[in-house]
Order: C-alpha cells, then sequence, then structure tokens
C-alpha cells in the first residue's frame, strides 16, 4: 500500500477521520544479522508529526479509536511472509480510557484473517500510568488470544519498572536517548548493563531503538542484546526490509571494542556545594566583637561565621575557637566588646560556588592554605553570601569518593584499575576472541625513585601510560594500570608486535629528559642498593612481557595475568624489551 494517503487532512476534519499511511521499520536480530520484525509507524498525510495527530485526537476524545484504525490500517499492508512479526503501537491512555477496547483491537488484528501470534502490541505512554494493575487485566485478553506484548521507550518518558513488573512484557525496546552514543557514554553504558540483568531476571527480551552508528551496535551486541533497531539498520518504508547493508554484517567480524569509562565517578560531578551547604547566619562588617560574641552563643553549632559587606558579598570568615581565645584573656570584653569584627576575622576565606562539584572542591585540599580545615568555608550564590560548609566534611567526602574511584581507575594515571582489566580479559575470552595480553613494568625505577624522589618518579609513571595510549589503538586495545610500576595492555590490533617496539622505543627516549645532565652522560645511576652500599644501575627503561591467548581459549583472568607476569619476569632475565612467551 501507499506509505502516504492521497487524501489530504484538514484541521476541520476529526482527527479520527485524518487521513494517514503506514510505514514499516526492520527489527534485527543482532545474533545473525536476520531482519525478524518490523515497527508499524503512523504517517499523517498532511505532512504533520504522527503526535500532532493523536493529540489532537486525545483532545477530541477519540485516541482509542484513531489507534484502532491505525492497527487495522497496518495489519492490512503488511507482507507477513517476509517481514516476520510486527509491531503495532497502542497507548495506555487509550486502553484504559476505554477507547481502545481489547476485543476491538482483537478485530482489526485478525482483519486480515491473521495468526494473533504474529502481533507484538507495543505499550506506549506520554503520562504516569496511575494504574498498571488495572492495564495488566486489560491486556490480559490480547495475551489470551496469542498476541505478545512489548513496552516501550523504556529509559524516557513513563516507561519504569513498575509497568515492567507489572506487565511481564515478552519485549521491553529501550530509548534511543540510552543507546544513541553508547560507545562514547561510560554513563549511558552502565544504565544498559543494568537493564541486560534486569531482563535476564525477567525472561525479557530486549530491542534496543536509535541504533545509527556501527560502534554503537558492536557495543549493544557485545552486552548480548538481541534485537536493534534504528536507521543503521533500516529506515521506515512503505514495504518491508529484507536484509541489513553490508556494512552492518561485516561489523559481525569486528573485534570486541573496549569500552567507555569514567575518569572519575559520577557522584564527583553530581555532589555540589549546595549539598555540603549548612545554613548560618552571617554579620555585618561594621558589627561588632560584642556582636559576634552573642552570635556564636545564639548559634552553638557553627565553627564559624561568615562576615559579609552591605550587599551580602563575604569578605571574611571568623573562627568560633580563635575568637573565642581572643575573647577570653584579661579585660578582653572591656577592651575588645566594641572594636569591629573585622579584626579577628580571616580576611581570605576559600569561597565555593553553590554549582561548584566535589571534584572542582577537592582541589582546595592542594592548596597551601589550609586554614579551611578549622574555618570551613563559605558557601556562595552569584558571589551573595549563602551559608558555611565544613573542612572536615569535604575532606571525609573526598577522601570516600576515591577510595572507590580508586577500585576502578589508578588516582596517578587515571588509567582503568584491577576491576576493570578483569572485567575486559573476561569480555575477550567469553566473546572468543583471540588477543595478546602484555604486561608492562620499569627496570631499575626504585634507585631513581628513592635519588630523583616521588614527584620525578610520578612523572616516570605517567610518562609510561601516555606512551602507551599515544601506541594503542583505543577502539580494540585496552590499557590498564595494576599500580607502582606495573601496566597491562590487552591488544587486539594485528600489529601488536610493532606497536610494542615502539612504545619501548619512545619511552626509553623520552625518560632520558627526566635524568639530570650527569646522569645521562655517565649512562648509569648512582646509589644505594638494599644493602646500603653504594651502586650503580643502568637509567630506567621499559621491558614488556607478551603471551597470546589463542581465539576461543577458555583461560581465567588470573591465569592469563600469571602467564604475561611470567614473560615480563622472562624478558627481564634475557635482557630483552618485549618478549612472546611460547606456552
Amino acid at each position: 500500500m501507499s506509505a502516504i494517503a492521497v487524501a489530504g487532512a484538514d484541521a476541520t476534519v476529526p482527527a479520527v477521520a485524518a487521513a494517514f499511511g503506514m510505514v514499516y521499520q526492520p527489527i534485527v536480530r543482532l545474533h545473525d544479522h536476520r531482519v525478524v520484525a518490523h515497527e508499524a509507524l503512523m504517517r499523517p498525510a498532511d505532512g504533520a508529526s504522527p503526535l500532532q495527530l493523536l493529540d489532537r485526537a486525545r483532545g477530541e476524545g477519540t485516541l482509542g479509536e484513531l489507534e484502532t484504525r491505525a492497527v487495522r490500517s497496518a495489519a492490512a499492508g503488511y507482507d507477513f511472509a517476509g517481514g516476520g512479526l510486527l509491531l503495532v503501537n497502542l497507548s495506555a491512555h487509550a486502553i484504559l480510557g476505554g477507547g481502545a477496547r481489547p476485543h476491538d483491537v482483537l478485530d482489526a488484528l485478525q482483519a486480515g484473517g491473521r495468526d494473533l501470534r504474529n502481533f507484538v502490541v507495543e505499550i506506549t505512554e506520554r503520562d504516569i500510568v496511575e494504574d498498571c494493575q488495572q492495564l495488566a487485566h486489560a491486556i490480559g485478553y490480547l495475551r489470551a488470544a496469542g498476541v505478545r506484548i512489548a513496552l516501550d521507550d523504556f529509559g524516557n518518558g513513563h516507561s519504569n519498572f513498575e509497568l515492567w513488573h507489572e506487565l511481564s512484557p515478552e519485549f521491553v525496546k529501550i530509548d534511543r536517548f540510552l543507546v544513541h552514543d553508547v560507545a562514547d557514554s561510560a554513563g549511558r553504558l552502565n544504565i544498559l548493563k543494568a537493564l541486560v540483568q534486569v531482563a535476564d531476571g525477567f525472561g525479557t527480551e530486549l530491542i534496543a531503538e536509535g541504533v545509527e552508528r556501527v560502534e554503537d551496535l558492536r557495543v549493544l551486541r557485545d552486552l548480548g542484546i538481541p534485537l536493534v533497531q534504528g536507521y543503521l539498520l533500516g529506515r521506515p518504508a512503505a514495504g518491508i526490509s529484507r536484509s541489513v547493508s553490508e556494512r552492518v554484517r561485516a561489523s559481525a567480524g569486528d573485534k570486541v571494542q573496549v569500552w567507555p569509562r569514567d575518569d572519575r565517578p559520577s557522584a564527583f560531578r553530581r555532589i555540589l556545594a549546595e549539598h555540603m551547604l549548612i545554613e548560618a547566619p552571617s554579620i555585618r562588617d561594621t558589627a561588632t566583637n560584642h556582636e559576634a560574641e552573642i552570635l556564636f552563643r545564639q548559634n552553638p553549632q557553627l565553627s564559624a561565621i561568615p562576615v559579609v559587606d552591605g550587599d551580602d558579598v563575604p569578605v571574611g570568615l571568623i573562627n568560633r575557637r580563635a575568637f573565642n581565645e581572643h575573647m577570653a584573656m584579661p579585660f578582653a570584653r572591656e577592651l575588645l566588646g566594641r572594636k569591629p569584627c573585622i579584626t579577628h576575622m580571616n580576611a581570605s576565606p576559600v569561597l565555593c560556588d553553590i554549582r561548584q562539584s566535589v571534584d572542582e572542591m577537592s582541589q582546595i585540599l592542594l592548596g597551601e592554605d589550609q586554614r579551611y580545615l578549622y574555618d570551613g568555608f563559605v558557601i556562595t550564590d552569584n558571589g551573595r553570601d549563602r551559608g558555611v560548609g565544613t573542612g572536615e566534611a569535604l575532606v571525609r567526602r573526598v577522601t570516600e569518593l576515591r577510595i572507590d574511584a580508586a577500585r576502578y581507575a589508578n588516582p596517578l594515571t587515571q588509567l582503568p584499575g584491577n576491576i576493570p582489566i578483569t572485567e575486559h580479559v573476561r569480555r575477550l575470552v567469553e566473546t572468543g576472541q583471540g588477543f595478546v595480553a602484555c604486561y608492562c613494568d620499569l627496570n631499575h625505577f626504585k634507585p631513581y625513585n628513592d635519588q630523583y624522589g616521588y614527584f620525578l618518579g610520578d612523572r616516570m609513571i605517567q610518562l609510561v601510560a601516555s606512551t602507551l595510549l599515544r601506541h594503542a589503538d583505543p577502539r580494540w586495545d585496552f590499557v590498564g594500570h595494576v599500580g607502582g610500576d606495573d601496566f597491562v595492555m590487552l591488544m587486539q590490533s594485528d600489529d601488536w608486535a610493532n606497536r610494542c617496539e615502539r612504545i619501548v622505543a619512545e619511552f626509553n627516549a623520552g625518560a632520558l629528559a627526566l635524568f639530570d645532565d650527569d646522569d645521562r652522560a655517565r649512562g648509569v645511576l648512582e646509589g644505594e642498593d638494599r644493602s646500603g652500599r653504594y651502586a650503580t644501575f643502568p637509567l630506567t627503561t621499559l621491558t614488556i612481557g607478551v603471551v597470546r591467548v589463542a581465539p576461543g581459549e577458555r583461560s581465567g583472568a588470573e591465569d592469563i595475568a600469571s602467564s604475561a607476569a611470567r614473560a615480563k619476569r622472562e624478558a627481564k632475565r634475557r635482557g630483552l624489551s618485549v618478549h612472546l612467551l611460547e606456552t
């Protein structure tokens, strides 16, 4: 049938009578790239969006009739022989309002004489469903006839876990918001990983909507999401799609893509200074010490009070303990009580805007002025006083977040730590992908660190990290930091050997710049050995031990790590820069 009906749809014509056509977008099974279903989509003849037409029908009280008519039209024009299952849309609003009664929907689906097991009804909703159990009861009539159910737009709008639980749909369609650019978003990836676990528990098949990039398709396949839909797989058309593009089929042979990650846990960005705000009265810069004393007495919980000018702009901070020490001196009240309170304030307090994140505020801890530890800091809104925060609370929160972050990323290099390394090894092994595991370690790093100090020692370790990242293919080669001067690369690049050789050469050349002229000229580092005796040590260089994991090999992460470490030790024993351990 024609995708768009010939007749126009005038605004004076009731929405239920408006002309429209139906188009069909393919849904593809990722395992074998077969088209297994299509979704029917309405296209109004007047060029308006489907949502505009549906909103007009809703306003006229004819939404259920319009949706039932669209279901009938979709079923009548669909090629079931080649198109697979047909997904049609019904809103929860129309079902619960009685406009799309289950028996009318079944009549519309059966108009073409097709087996009802060929249909999936997508439940859509733009409002909160007040009675999920009533909706589940209504669609029970469809289920009893053999129709399957899908929950649409999960992750956006009003599709939620309550609906998922109560409706027990056979399919859940993940909204494009979570799918688009997932290859570049650690946040979206983490949500999808959680949804896969939930779907496994419910026995639900996931359909990822809005797939437009091969990079995202690889991640979805790696996550085990079985069905996908989007422009990359096929655009809506009047006829059915029988196959996907060669570009999509070719992606089946791609390697395991390295997942995106955040350098910091999301809590660093989500917790703001406003969340640490303590409401506190301020005192004017024209007030006396006597007035400040009264204010402290009235607010015994406060460790400090902001001092503000006439525009409520902070100009200082009075610390309770230091102030009380001054006022406790003999005759202090008589001598100092009438003097301005600014004589006892810190005139350079730490200021934080309410919108600053904990990540930004953590820079306070690195400052030379450590008075914030006992004074606290002033929290402002557009430069004006809002209250105070305590140094104790900031130190505690930043410490907790950094400890948590260190489990996933090394604090010095921000490279993935042990947990992500193990997870990536598991992904490679489970998919049967062949790869090489490289263990990278510095030679004679301890003498360098002892003589040049931790600051330049950290620079040396950061040089390793930047060199590895520069030569690794970010799509296929995973770089992790185990700790200290130990690094891991899990490489799928075919030219991994050349990359390793270039890494060693570039690092060894770059590391020379971190030695002083005399040590470079001698070619050795003078110092004490572990027994405290004078000794000379070669300049620091890099060694890489390599173990090959064959396609389909079912080794565990611990065994692979042990073999790579053994390759590294063998390389050091033989004096080799790069050594492949033959197993």
